[in-house]
């Protein structure tokens, strides 16, 4: 089934009549979970990608807990730091046209680091303490971690890994890979209690504008979580010197900032073998990340 723009303008006139005639376009975006499009100049729908087959009722009902509780997080998250985050708007149904739930939150404006590196500005790196910092000051109200993404265990993801290491073998060095893995599946969590964590500070995920943070994307994750999560940021998005500002501005301690680079580790090797044929700049963001990992002193 096509999603484009005739699809998506009737979607909303059927089921928010009040922005029917709004124009809609496609956003580009590398992002791997949602289409999106831009309704008028200040909201955004986004469509999770098809299944290769008709999806089951029970999976559009899975999705659409899923998006009710992204939405739940958005909003927990809005306004509790100073930078700039999408507010969820509506939610809407599955239909002739487009078999699953769907989501409308704000348009935040801007450039994504993606396209616009600020890995060398120890001002963003300056922002992201800010960041992360008003994240964790939410607090978590006593909830903690659940679910099998990043943001538990590191040893959780051992099966993950083999994967990711079988599919890797023409494209990285697996036997060192998998032998730096070995040593970080194994790192001590200690007594740190969970934080809350936006949970995917990639390069796509976030805003700037010359070399500083003006706004965080994909928020619908956040909650609690190994506070190193929110390390991963340091390989995914910065270089030695801003890393370094990262850690000091954090007062993270060596355990605290092993498992953050073994959380980044973790999620590259899925980005390489995974999208290196659909996604080449998610496999290139992976790819860095570890030529990052792997050029640390201390790796």
């Amino acid at each position: 089934m096509s999603l484009d723009e005739t699809t998506v303008r009737t979607l909303v006139s059927g089921q928010f009549p009040e922005w029917a005639g709004r124009p809609v376009r496609r956003v580009r975006s590398h992002g791997t979970v949602n289409t999106i499009f831009r309704i008028g100049d200040d909201l955004t729908a986004r469509f999770p990608r098809l299944p290769a087959t008709t999806p089951e009722p029970a999976e559009a009902e899975k999705i659409r807990r899923q998006i009710e509780a992204e939405a739940y997080a958005a909003e927990h998250l809005y306004g509790r730091t100073r930078f700039r985050t999408p507010a969820p708007v509506a939610i809407g149904t599955a239909a002739p046209e487009f078999p699953l739930p769907w989501s409308v939150q704000t348009w935040l404006p801007g450039t994504v680091a993606t396209d616009d590196d600020p890995g060398d500005s120890a001002l963003f790196a300056a922002d992201l303490v800010e960041l992360i910092t008003a994240m964790r000051a939410v607090g978590t109200g006593g909830a903690v971690f659940s679910g099998r993404g990043r943001g538990g265990v590191l040893a959780g993801h051992d099966e993950w890994m083999r994967t990711c290491f079988a599919h890797s073998e023409r494209l990285l060095d697996v036997p060192r890979l998998r032998s730096l893995w070995d040593k970080m599946r194994g790192l001590p969590r200690g007594s740190d209690p969970d934080v809350m964590s936006h949970q995917d500070l990639m390069p796509g995920n976030l805003l700037v504008a010359g070399g500083r943070l003006t706004g965080v994307l994909d928020v619908g994750g956040f909650g609690p979580a190994d506070p190193a999560l929110d390390l991963l940021s340091a390989w995914h998005l910065l270089e030695p010197g801003p890393r370094d500002v990262l850690r000091a501005g954090l007062s993270c301690d060596d355990a605290e900032w092993a498992r953050g680079q073994a959380w980044a580790f973790e999620q590259s090797m899925g980005l390489v073998w995974f999208y290196e044929h659909s996604n080449p700049v998610m496999a290139g963001i992976g790819r860095r990340t570890l030529d990052r990992i792997l050029a640390d002193p201390a790796v």
